[in-house]
C-alpha cells in the first residue's frame, strides 16, 4: 500500500520537503499531499523590495503547482490535527470543513505575525508577512505622496507623510530601510513635497535592533536611518494608535498614515489550540534533532515538523535548551533534511540531526546599501548590498525566478524604480459600480 505523507503548510520548510521529495521517491513508494491556503510560497528576504519596488511582487511568489509537479496540491488551511486518528481537517476557501487521512504529516506551517492587545492596531496596522501586505505598503506610500501634494502643509499632509514600524528584527528594519529609501527618491518627483514633510519613526521595545548582529554594527545601522531623517525609538512601545494618533511609552505622540506591525513570530492557532501533538509554552510543536516530533524519551510515530513552528533544539550553540533561529536560512535547510529523513524513515534507516552552522547574517538598508556579518568579520555600505542581491538571486528557487528578479534589476538600473500605484486593484470593481449606478440614477430621473 502507497503511503501518504501530508506536508501541513507550503512556505520554506514545506515547499523543499515536498520538492525534495518529488526528486528522490521512487515510482509508487509514496504519495504527496501539501495543504496550504494560498497557492504559493512567499520568498520572504524580497519582501522589503516588493515594498521598495525594486522586485515584482509576482517574483517573490514561487508557485506550487508549477514546481510541485508529483505533489497533490489541496487548496485550504488546516484547522485541526488528530494524529491519534492520522486525520486533519481542512478548511477551503467555500464549501464545508472535510477530513483527509494520512499515514505520516510534516508540519511546517510556519508561524504569523505576533501581535498585542495595543488599542487601534488592529483596525489601522499592517503587517509584512506576505506578498500581498508589501504591495499594499508601498501602494498606500504612492497613494499619500499623491495626496499630500495636493494639500497645504498642516495636520493632514503631515500624518500622511507619517510611516512608523513597530519592531527591530530584520523584516521590521529592512522593511523601514527600503521604504525610508523609496520615500526620499520620491521626492524628486513631488515638487509640491520637501524633505521636512516625511517622518519616519521605528519602534522597538529593547534597547538594539538586529539582534543577529553585534553592538557595533546594530549602532551603524541606527546611526545611518538618523542622518537620513529616521526617528528610532530604543526601549519603547506602542501604548496605542487609535485613528491612526500614535502614543508611545517614551512619550511620543503624532499622527500616522502608514503603521506597519513587525514585532516579531507568534505559533499559529492550529499548533496552539487544535492538534494532539506536544508543543512547548509558545506553542510551537516540540521537535527532536532529527526533526521527529517528540522529546528525548520520547518519540510521536510518523509525525515530523520544520520551520518556524517548530521547536528544533540547536545543536550548535553553547545555552542549554536553545532552539534555533525561526530564519530563512534554518527553514530551507530544514526542509530539506526532513525531506531526507522522510525518505530514510520510509526505506528503514535512522534519521540524521538537524545542525546547521550560520552563514552570516545579511540586510538590505535601501539602495546602495546593506550590512553584512559573518562571526567578527562586518561589511557594511554598496559591497553588503550587492552580497544581499547575489546571495538571494541565487538562493530564491527555481530558474525562473532568478531570471525574472535579474532582469527587473536591470531595468532599474537603467530606468529606475517604477513609481505607479496600483492601490485601486484592492478594489478593482468600485470604477464599474460606480459607473453602472451613475447610469441606473441617471435612467430613473423623469424627462
Amino acid at each position: 500500500m502507497v503511503r501518504r505523507i501530508l506536508v501541513v503548510g507550503g512556505g520554506y520548510a514545506g515547499f523543499y520537503t515536498a520538492w525534495r521529495l518529488e526528486k528522490k521517491l521512487r515510482r509508487g513508494e509514496a504519495e504527496v499531499i501539501l495543504v496550504d491556503p494560498r497557492p504559493y510560497m512567499t520568498y520572504q528576504p524580497f519582501l522589503p523590495e516588493v515594498v521598495a519596488g525594486s522586485v515584482e511582487a509576482r517574483h517573490a511568489a514561487v508557485s506550487l503547482r508549477r514546481n510541485l509537479k508529483r505533489t497533490k496540491i489541496v487548496s485550504g488551511m488546516v484547522i485541526n490535527i488528530a494524529h491519534a486518528d492520522r486525520t486533519v481537517t481542512i478548511r477551503p476557501a467555500d464549501g464545508p470543513d472535510y477530513t483527509l487521512t494520512y499515514d505520516v504529516i510534516a508540519v511546517t506551517a510556519g508561524a504569523v505575525t505576533r501581535t498585542f492587545d495595543v488599542p487601534g492596531v488592529a483596525d489601522r496596522a499592517i503587517g509584512m508577512k506576505h506578498v500581498e501586505e508589501a504591495v499594499a505598503i508601498r501602494d498606500r506610500m504612492f497613494t499619500a505622496f499623491d495626496e499630500a501634494a495636493g494639500l497645504e502643509p498642516g495636520k493632514l499632509r503631515r500624518k500622511l507623510m507619517t510611516v512608523t514600524f513597530v519592531g527591530g528584527g530584520f523584516s521590521g528594519v529592512e522593511g523601514f530601510a527600503e521604504l525610508l529609501s523609496l520615500a526620499r527618491a520620491l521626492l524628486k518627483k513631488y515638487p509640491e513635497l520637501s524633505e521636512s514633510d516625511l517622518a519616519f519613526h521605528l519602534v522597538e521595545a529593547s534597547g538594539r535592533i538586529l539582534p543577529e548582529v553585534s553592538d557595533k554594527p546594530g549602532e551603524w545601522v541606527v546611526n545611518m536611518l538618523e542622518k537620513r531623517g529616521a526617528v528610532v525609538h530604543l526601549n519603547t512601545t506602542m501604548d496605542s494608535a487609535d485613528d491612526g494618533h500614535v502614543v508611545l511609552s517614551d512619550g511620543s505622540e503624532f499622527d500616522s498614515e502608514l503603521i506597519v506591525w513587525t514585532a516579531g513570530n507568534a505559533a499559529t492557532r492550529l499548533l496552539r489550540n487544535h492538534t494532539d501533538l506536544p508543543h512547548n509554552q509558545r506553542g510551537m510543536v516540540q521537535v527532536r534533532a532529527d526533526l521527529r516530533i517528540g522529546t528525548d524519551t520520547e518519540v510521536i510515530e510518523d509525525a515530523w515538523a520544520a520551520g518556524d513552528d517548530a521547536a528544533v533544539p540547536d545543536l550548535t550553540s553553547s545555552t542549554p535548551g536553545a532552539y534555533t533561529v525561526p530564519n530563512a536560512q534554518n527553514a530551507v535547510r530544514q526542509g530539506k533534511l526532513l525531506a531526507k529523513n522522510l525518505l530514510r524513515s520510509l526505506r528503514g534507516k535512522a534519521p540524521k540531526e538537524y545542525e546547521h552552522h550560520s552563514l552570516g547574517v545579511i540586510a538590505t538598508l535601501g539602495l546602495g546599501t546593506g550590512i553584512f556579518q559573518y562571526k567578527r568579520l562586518v561589511i557594511k555600505g554598496v559591497l553588503a548590498w550587492l552580497m544581499h542581491r547575489g546571495y538571494h538571486v541565487l538562493a530564491v528557487p527555481t530558474w525562473d525566478r532568478k531570471v525574472r528578479v535579474l532582469a527587473i534589476w536591470l531595468a532599474a538600473f537603467f530606468y529606475g524604480r517604477d513609481i505607479v500605484s496600483l492601490a485601486s486593484v484592492q478594489s478593482p470593481r468600485e470604477a464599474f459600480e460606480t459607473e453602472a449606478k451613475a447610469r441606473t440614477l441617471s435612467a430613473s430621473r423623469p424627462g
